[in-house]
């Protein structure tokens, strides 16, 4: 087992120093033991869990569902579980990318409406503009 600086951890974890301190200060990282002269040593299980985080956002869990799944970690979880709460998140991506998919469709079809050039009409300004239908 070996201790890590901030720094060493930040590059073994592939997150940047500040963020650390972030996940510190709101609770998904659990302070680490200092040295006499007040310096952070992060043993090994922060680097575990720090990257444990840094995968979980990458997958685009929030910081909430973050704290849901170490939760679970923490007070012994079943597969069942971690399942759901899986399949709860990609619901949500799912409906992410529907509504990116309609706007899409929308700014497409307002964009092919405008000419461009120099007149100061604009459809696109114009139905930025429209009251909600």
């Amino acid at each position: 087992m070996r201790d890590f600086s901030i720094g060493e951890l930040s590059r073994r974890s592939g997150v940047n120093i500040e963020t650390i301190r972030y996940y510190e200060r709101i609770g998904l990282l659990p302070p680490p033991p200092r040295t006499e002269g007040g310096h952070r040593l992060y043993p090994d299980n922060h680097l575990k869990r720090l990257v444990f985080i840094r995968r979980s956002r990458e997958l685009g869990f929030t910081l909430d569902e973050i704290r849901n799944l170490l939760g679970l970690v923490e007070g012994g979880y079943t597969c069942g579980e971690v399942k759901d709460a899986a399949f709860t998140h990609l619901k949500d991506i799912r409906r992410k990318i529907a509504d990116l998919r309609r706007m899409e469709r929308t700014l497409t079809e307002t964009a092919a409406r405008c000419e461009g050039g120099d007149a100061p009409d604009c459809p696109i300004m114009d139905s930025l503009f429209e009251e909600a239908r």
